[in-house]
C-alpha cells in the first residue's frame, strides 16, 4: 500500500523529511478497525513528532493522526462498527499514523462520520474536536447549558486546530463568555465567525487588552499556544479559584505564580486514553458520536482551513511547512491518494 513516512528527522525543507513509499497492508487486531483511508488531516503534533522522534532501527515512521475513511475489515472483537462504515477518528500516538492507504486503529477511539460531511470536512475534526471537549468539559469542568452564567473563557489561539473547535463548543453548548485571540484581521474574524463573544490581540499584553476591551478577568483559560510567554499575563487575568488549561509543551513553568489565586492547573493530552487503555477509552467514541450529531443538526461546523490536495509526500511536506511557521488558519486536510 502507499504511505507517507520519514527514516530520520530532517528539517520539512529537505525531500527526505517525509517520503513516498510502500508498505504491506495491516492486519487487524481482535478490537480493531481495517480503515481504508479516504483524507486525513494535519496537527501541530505531526510536525513535533517528525522534528524530535527518530524511527526505531531504521524502520520507516508513517505519521497522522485524523482520518476519515470507510471500513474495509473489523477484528473478531469489534461490536461497535461493520464492513462499510464511514467514520472518523484521531487515532494513537503509539501505533502507527494514518498516512496511508490502510490503517488499523481500535474501535474503542473511533466514531461514525457525520452525515451531512464530506470525508474532507470530516477529517478536520477528530483530534481538535476530543481536545477541545476533554479540555472543556473534562479538565476545566464546565457544564453544558446555561448554569455557569456570568464565567467566562478566555482561548489563547481562538483562530487555530483546537480553538477553532472549542470557540464552538464555549459558545454554542455553554453559558460562558467566550473570548478569543488572534492576531491577524483575517483570523480576527474567523475566531468571531465561530462565535467568539470578543476577540483580542494576543501580540499585545492579554491582561493590558482584556482591560481595554471591558473584561479585565476572567473564570477560566484554555492557552493553546504559547503558554510559557502569556502565563504571567494568564494569572493577572484569571479570577481568584479560576483555572488554567493547556495544551502545549512549555520547556518551564513556574506553577508556584498561581497559588496566591488559589488557581487550579490542568493538562490535556488527547492520547492519554488511548496510549494507556484507560477504562473509560470508549468515551472519545461516544463523544466523537456526539460531535457527529452536533455537526448534522447544525450547532457545529467543519473547521476547515485548506484543502492541500492529494495525499502524498509533496503535499505533506507543504502543510507542515505551514503549520510550523505559525500562520495555519483553521485545518489543513489532504484527500485521496
Amino acid at each position: 500500500m502507499k504511505a507517507i513516512a520519514y527514516y530520520a528527522s530532517l528539517p520539512i525543507n529537505d525531500p527526505k523529511s517525509l517520503q513516498d513509499i510502500e508498505l504491506p497492508e495491516p492486519v487487524a487486531g481482535p478490537r480493531d478497525l481495517l480503515v481504508e483511508v479516504k483524507a486525513i488531516s494535519v496537527n501541530p503534533v505531526d510536525t513535533k513528532v517528525r522534528q524530535n522522534v527518530a524511527p526505531e532501527n531504521g524502520a520507516a515512521k508513517v505519521l497522522g493522526w485524523d482520518v476519515a475513511g470507510v471500513v474495509k475489515a473489523v477484528g473478531s472483537d469489534v461490536t461497535l462498527f461493520k464492513h462499510g462504515d464511514k467514520v472518523f477518528y484521531a487515532g494513537s500516538l503509539v501505533r502507527p499514523g494514518g498516512n496511508s492507504e490502510l490503517h488499523t486503529v481500535d474501535e474503542r477511539i473511533v466514531g461514525r462520520m457525520p452525515k451531512s460531511l464530506s470525508f474532507a470536512e470530516a477529517a478536520a475534526l477528530p483530534l481538535t474536536a476530543i481536545t477541545a471537549w476533554e479540555l472543556l468539559f473534562e479538565r476545566l469542568q464546565v457544564r453544558e447549558g446555561q448554569t455557569d452564567e456570568g464565567q467566562s473563557l478566555l482561548i489563547v489561539g481562538a483562530a487555530g486546530g483546537v480553538g477553532s473547535i472549542l470557540t464552538q463548543l464555549a459558545s454554542r453548548l455553554t453559558a460562558l463568555k467566550v473570548i478569543g485571540t488572534a492576531s491577524r484581521p483575517e483570523t480576527q474574524a474567523w475566531a468571531k465567525d465561530l462565535g467568539a463573544h470578543l476577540v483580542i490581540d494576543h501580540s499585545q499584553p492579554l491582561s493590558q487588552a482584556l482591560q481595554q476591551a471591558g473584561h479585565p478577568q476572567v473564570t477560566h483559560v484554555a492557552s493553546l499556544t504559547h503558554t510559557e510567554h502569556h502565563l504571567d499575563q494568564l494569572v493577572e487575568a484569571l479570577q481568584p479559584q479560576g483555572k488554567l488549561a493547556l495544551i502545549d509543551d512549555p520547556k518551564a513553568l513556574d506553577v508556584s505564580t498561581l497559588k496566591r489565586k488559589s488557581l487550579s492547573l490542568h493538562w490535556e493530552f488527547m492520547y492519554t486514553r488511548s496510549m494507556f487503555e484507560t477504562p473509560d477509552m470508549i468515551e472519545q467514541h461516544n463523544l466523537l458520536n456526539r460531535v457527529a450529531e452536533l455537526i448534522d443538526d447544525g450547532t457545529l461546523k467543519t473547521t476547515l482551513g485548506e484543502h492541500f490536495g492529494v495525499i502524498n509526500a509533496d503535499n505533506l511536506r507543504r502543510a507542515h511547512a505551514l503549520l510550523e511557521s505559525g500562520k495555519a488558519k483553521g485545518k489543513i486536510v489532504l484527500e485521496g491518494f
